[in-house]
């Protein structure tokens, strides 16, 4: 015990510097990641809280109508106006003191981009009117009165063109005014609806309204470095067109106030249209806060001048007390080193009496299990007084339970994202280690997919946009979170379904944080392939890497499974995995076959055969094709094409080259696994329908599924 105890000493030192590099101050940068939203349809949205609709703007037959869409009534119609607008500002600009001692201000603004798809309609072939802004405005005010016609719902006549409107709007504008070029162009609009630059879009073969109603995609890209914006406009489906509509020098700064709000604008007049939003994806630039001392003193100084001392005061406590250790043969209690280091971690949620949860699970009866899987079992629990219904996660005692109760409490504790799932809090009690989410009461996609008859069938508007949600969250994990993380067990019984039937990502317990530097994270310390068979990718089997492009390989099995409503290891003869037979039919010609029968057709058929592509995709056999989590989005938003699959399953070939497009050297660990140096010298070419049979093995690290009513959290 002597040796053991003294052990966990480094660990308490190296995790006590850790904590204090992350409260250090850190020097302002541009950019210390993005916020993204991203609604594939508007099907769900609340009011006030996914967005806000103000004046004559609603949401009907899923996308945002920013003025009326009631055709039935052509007086209602005329002269309205209407805004859109996200519930939370955005920071846009900053101005940043000098470090070196001068008066010198740096000025920071915030790069965007914005892709959405629209759809401006002339009831009964009228004459269109009058037009559709895309808006950066500094509040969630209505538009004016007066705002109708020619102002957009963006200015009126008393107002136009003062500064203190402070809003930039791009314009899709139908009607010529006398300050317009004509009828059919986009222009810049700065405080007033003058626009500073106009583009004519029929030189691009471009009509905004035309007779027959016709969906397109609008791309707004803004770069805050050099102060320019461009917009793009195509056809919705078809690729990002490589020159702008309109291109402009725009600096944000001097118009916009520094927390602005985005949105839409649209306005009709005595002429009228359809003014409706299909689908949205933004990103916008997070600038990161500088933390200066109050005395002027630059916040890496002071940061460093504070470091300095308790960094050298605890590398000699470590010293001391570890000497001490060792002469006095004191155990260390595991326990007390696992309660510290939960009340040290930035951001941890609540901290539970273990009294209230085994109240609220009724002391963890067995009525009230949820799920268990292959680190704990899932209770449902109600906390007394609150009356609030949660998810209890109650970790398998051991100390492999509890480096993985800390692993995931690491990394979930910081994440943010409405489709991952909350945590609540945590509990540590007697060496019991507990987690609490918000409870799902929809339970898990898998049982929405699988559940029997007992359980309506899942609409397909509803599939669509579990998988967009399921892709959003995967995006904010790789590329989004300031760490990338790596879920590693994608698959519908990690995907859970609130009460709104938006997917909410959960089940961290196999997840890893990277460094932003590395793209894979290997499995040295449990000697196996980490996931569920069916959704681990080939390569996994050869080098024990869980990156990225796995988890994009689950997503692939995941969409497969919720568009087929057959699990990915099916039972269709000469089949053995879903995406083999996908292919098959894929390669006949006849890919929709593959949707759920028992949806009887009832689904669109364009975005039937979008995510069966996009499913195939993602499940290509060799890492380096499948798409990237970006393009994942921009797909299901429906603002780019599917990429183009082959008619046959590429064979896997291994070795394939880099995992990554920048993973050049070992693992983040200094040597790469056993595994990976056994397998490097094979050179395998198969379908994947034969991988895992060939190799004739079931890694030890596989999810062992047990549902007991279900809840994805069980599923470790």
């Amino acid at each position: 015990m002597v040796g053991g105890a003294y052990s966990c000493l480094p660990t308490f030192a190296v995790s006590l510097l850790f904590l204090l590099l992350l409260y250090l101050p850190t020097t302002h940068s541009l950019s210390s990641g993005s916020v993204h939203v991203f609604f594939p349809s508007f099907t769900n949205v609340v009011n006030g809280t996914d967005v806000v609709l103000l004046k004559d703007a609603g949401v009907g037959q899923g996308a945002l109508q920013i003025t009326p869409d009631t055709i039935n009534d052509i007086g209602y119609l005329a002269n309205k106006s209407g805004r859109v607008l996200l519930p939370s500002p955005f920071k846009l600009w900053e101005d940043v003191p000098a470090t070196n001692g001068t008066n010198a201000i740096t000025r920071y603004v915030a790069s965007f981009n914005t892709t959405f798809t629209i759809n401006i309609y002339r009831p009964n072939g009228i004459t269109p009117g009058e037009g559709f802004a895309f808006v950066i405005v500094p509040s969630l005010d209505a538009p004016l009165p007066g705002s109708e016609g020619r102002y957009l719902g963006l200015t009126n006549a008393s107002l136009d063109g003062d500064p203190s409107n402070h809003l930039v709007a791009v314009e899709l504008d139908t009607v010529k005014e006398s300050f317009d070029p004509d009828d059919n162009h986009v222009g810049l609009d700065v405080n007033s609806v003058v626009s500073k630059v106009t583009g004519n879009l029929t030189a691009f073969g471009i009509e905004i309204a035309p007779v027959i109603a016709t969906n397109y995609t609008l791309w707004v890209d803004y770069d805050g470095a050099s102060r320019v914006i461009r917009v793009y406009m195509s056809v919705a489906g078809k690729q990002k067109p490589s020159a702008p509509v309109l291109s402009a020098p725009l600096d944000l700064s001097d118009v916009v106030l520094q927390n602005s709000y985005f949105g839409f604008a649209a306005s009709t007049g005595t002429t009228y249209q359809l003014n409706c939003v299909l689908a949205w994806n933004l990103t916008v630039e997070n600038l990161s806060d500088d933390d200066d001392d109050d005395d002027g003193t630059p916040a890496w100084k002071l940061g460093v001048i504070i470091a300095a001392p308790v960094a050298f005061a605890a590398l000699v406590v470590w010293l001391v007390v570890g000497l001490y250790m060792r002469r006095r043969k004191v155990s260390d209690d595991p326990s007390m080193l696992v309660a510290g280091t939960l009340k040290s971690l930035p951001g941890t949620p609540r901290e539970f009496e273990f009294r209230e949860l085994r109240n609220a699970t009724n002391n963890f009866d067995e009525k009230m299990k949820l799920g268990q899987g292959g680190f704990g079992v899932v209770y449902r629990g109600v906390l007394r007084g609150e009356n609030k219904e949660v998810a209890v996660k109650k970790f398998s005692r051991g100390s492999h339970g509890q480096d993985d109760f800390l692993k995931e409490l690491t990394i979930i504790n910081r994440l943010r994202h409405k489709h991952l799932v909350p945590l609540v809090g945590w509990c540590h009690n007697k060496g019991m280690l507990l987690l609490v989410y918000d409870y799902m009461p929809n339970g898990s996609l898998d049982q929405h997919l699988h559940g029997g008859r007992d359980r309506p069938l899942l609409s397909w508007d509803r599939r669509y946009n579990i998988i967009a949600g399921v892709a959003s969250a995967l995006h904010y994990l790789h590329d989004e979170y300031d760490q990338r993380v790596v879920h590693r067990d994608l698959k519908t019984s990690n995907v859970m379904v609130d009460a709104g039937f938006n997917a909410r990502l959960g089940d961290f317990g196999l997840a890893r944080a990277l460094d932003t530097d590395k793209t894979s994270y290997v499995e040295i310390e449990l000697g196996g392939v980490p996931g569920t068979l069916g959704y681990i990718a080939p390569e996994c089997f050869h080098t024990g890497k869980a990156t990225r492009q796995s988890d994009v390989f689950g997503f692939g099995a995941v969409v497969l499974e919720v568009v087929c409503g057959r699990r990915p290891r099916c039972d269709v003869p000469g089949a053995q995995f879903l995406a083999d037979w996908v292919w098959k039919l894929h390669g006949e010609d006849r890919i929709l076959d593959a949707v759920d029968q028992r949806l009887a057709g009832g689904f669109d058929q364009g975005d039937g055969k979008r995510l069966l592509l996009l499913g195939l995709a993602c499940s290509h056999p060799l890492p380096a094709e499948r798409p990237k989590t970006d393009a994942i989005v921009q797909i299901l938003s429906r603002s780019v094409a599917p990429p183009p699959v082959a008619p046959f399953r590429p064979a896997f070939v291994w070795p394939a080259g880099p995992i990554d497009e920048d993973e050049n050297d070992d693992d983040e660990h200094g040597t790469s696994s056993r595994l990976s140096r056994n397998s490097i010298s094979m050179s395998l070419s198969m379908t994947s329908s034969h991988y895992a049979s060939s190799f004739g093995v079931t890694p030890k690290s596989l999810s062992r599924e047990r549902p007991a009513g279900g809840h994805p959290i069980a599923e470790a």
